[in-house]
């Protein structure tokens, strides 16, 4: 039994007209995002950065050879907002992570960069994230872990949040 199994119990006493099954799932995500967030934020702590500024290098080093990109490119491709990209920039460049050069296909926008240094921190860092995610799921096999992804998709997918 789980705080979420207490609840439902709390509910289906107190209210048996009602429907409660969609919080057996929607409270488990929200209890294991808290768990999740803060593992990650431990994870990233480690190496001096955040989510958001891993989700930036991150962004960059998987995208192809030289490893940039334009801002809103990286605002797509990122768990990124637009409000929030200029600040990770503005931040990551001033720790020569990122260099923000003029785009020569269009003479009013800037093409992001990897630094040398941005790179072998993000290389750096990746192991330990990985490990980190693969400790939060270690109680699932990994038939239960490909249909949880899947699982998931599927709602993310019928909310509209495609690639």
């Amino acid at each position: 039994m789980d705080h979420v199994d207490l609840v439902l119990s709390q509910w289906h006493a107190r209210r048996p007209d009602l429907d409660v099954s969609p919080m057996a799932v929607v409270g488990r995500l929200s209890r294991l995002a808290k768990h999740v967030d803060a593992e990650l934020k431990a994870t990233f702590a480690r190496h001096d950065l955040d989510r958001a500024s891993f989700d930036v290098l991150a962004t960059l080093r998987r995208s192809a050879p030289p490893h940039h990109l334009t801002p809103t490119e990286l605002m797509r491709a990122s768990m990124v907002t637009s409000g929030a990209i200029t600040q990770r920039l503005d931040r990551l460049e001033s720790r020569g992570l990122v260099t923000r050069t003029p785009n020569t296909e269009d003479g009013r926008g800037v093409l992001v960069s990897l630094t040398p240094t941005g790179l072998a921190l993000v290389d750096r860092v990746l192991p330990d994230h990985l490990a980190t995610e693969h400790r939060l799921l270690a109680a699932l096999t990994p038939a239960e872990r490909t249909t949880l992804a899947d699982t998931l998709r599927t709602v993310l997918t019928s909310l509209g949040d495609q690639a």
